[in-house]
């Protein structure tokens, strides 16, 4: 027969086995209660006595394996050190905040009294749909007088079955569904004590008895802030001294729970300011990088050192006029404030393109004399004309002018006459 358990749990429960065998006292604590509990149930005697974790110098082991001895953290580990906005960043990166915040995600609570849940199906709850007489409501109310009688001789099973019968009578009646509840808490059964109170106040919400049975049940599963929300509700509606004993008992586990998760909480809020101002960094260091790169590259693109960059075949003699080169460029090269407004014409990726173009083949220049921002610029930069020879206009054509002045014809309607030849050839002798 196969062991319903898995090998890594055998292990695990060797290993307990063998640290209680060695260090019996530890069974008094109160999260093994229930395993003090059941040996005692089979005859065994568990020593008393304050339990002490062995020295791990001694060779002293957890029950599943790890030292005794808690091990320290190395210096500088998670240390967090605030940011120029006064927001702690942990040096650890960020996907480590993720297991320390598991590391903390249990709380020490006093699990006294808690039960394992019972899985029955679930009872049966009426037809919520039915609707009602006056005669079955009477007998409903008969009927629930006997469970209550049978409630008081603690015959929870038969209380059951008739509030069950009074249910299917009269299916609306809060107090049935409540009542049915608190004999399924007698027989240890929270989740169908937790059904039938849901029900009820789903009938009515301000049913005391519904409120005070389910917070109850809830404790009983360990679910102490739902707990103390209920029976401080049931206290409200309608107190009384068992109620309130109920959730004196659950608010200590229920604030421990309440804090945790108010500090979890704010540890996020913190984590998500952190990733933020990580992106904001990242960002600005990025915006930093690309104005540096602009700045670095600033002026016309593909600049070389010598005469216009990029290069036109044989360079400019002369240099730039106004900015320190000598004899300046022919067609003359604007300086001083016409530079800058050129500098941000190059700044229009179109700009930019063209000009890579013309610098590339000086012969491409022909490809952007009907684009009015090229020709503008090309304009500023040589006001007498193509300054390379091997535009489509030839040397120290005017641009926007070349081309006007080809297909235009002559103002002249006379036509050229043409030089006649002379009659004679003088041959220099008298």
């Amino acid at each position: 027969m196969a062991s319903p358990m898995e090998k890594d749990d055998l292990v695990k429960l060797k290993s307990f086995i063998e640290f209680v065998d060695s260090n019996p006292t530890v069974l008094n604590v109160p999260q093994l209660k229930f395993v003090k509990d059941f040996i005692e149930k089979f005859g065994g005697q568990v020593p008393a006595g304050d339990f002490k974790m062995p020295d791990a110098a001694a060779g002293g082991k957890c029950p599943f394996g790890g030292d005794a001895g808690a091990k320290s953290k190395p210096a500088g580990a998670g240390v967090s050190t605030p940011d120029s906005e006064g927001v702690s960043i942990d040096s650890d990166a960020s996907e480590n905040d993720e297991s320390a915040a598991e590391s903390e995600s249990d709380v020490e609570l006093d699990m006294e009294g808690v039960i394992q849940p019972d899985l029955d199906p679930a009872q049966p709850m009426g037809d919520s749909a039915k609707e009602v007489t006056e005669e079955e409501m009477d007998q409903a109310g008969d009927v629930r007088g006997e469970a209550a009688k049978a409630y008081g001789e603690q015959k929870f099973e038969e209380a059951i079955g008739l509030y069950t019968k009074a249910i299917e009578l009269n299916p609306g009646n809060a107090l049935y569904y409540a009542k049915r509840g608190q004999a399924f808490l007698k027989l240890k059964k929270p989740n169908a004590c937790i059904r039938d109170c849901d029900k009820a106040l789903e009938l009515n919400c301000d049913s005391a008895a519904a409120h005070k049975f389910r917070g109850r049940a809830h404790r009983l599963l360990g679910q102490f802030e739902e707990a103390a929300k209920d029976l401080r509700q049931a206290c409200k509606l309608d107190f009384d001294e068992e109620t309130d004993e109920w959730l004196r008992e659950v608010t200590p586990n229920a604030k421990k729970i309440e804090q945790h998760r108010v500090k979890q909480e704010r540890k996020q809020a913190e984590r998500k300011v952190k990733d933020r101002l990580r992106a904001q960094n990242k960002a600005r260091k990025e915006q930093e990088k690309q104005k540096a790169s602009a700045g670095s590259t600033g002026g016309f693109p593909g600049g070389a050192a010598g005469g216009f960059p990029g290069g036109f075949p044989g360079g400019f003699p002369g240099g730039f006029p106004d900015m320190g080169g000598a004899g300046g460029m022919p067609g003359g090269m604007p300086g001083g404030p016409k530079m800058a407004e050129m500098l941000g014409l190059m700044k229009d990726p179109e700009v930019a393109a063209a000009m890579q173009d013309i610098l590339a083949n000086p012969a491409n220049i022909s490809k952007y004399v009907s684009n009015p921002k090229i020709l503008n610029l090309m304009k500023q930069l040589f006001p007498g004309g193509d300054p390379t020879g091997a535009g489509p206009f030839g040397p120290g054509a005017a641009f926007g002018q070349e081309k006007e002045e080809k297909d235009t014809p002559s103002d002249s309607s006379e036509p050229k006459t043409k030089k006649d030849s002379a009659d004679f050839v003088d041959d220099g002798l008298d």
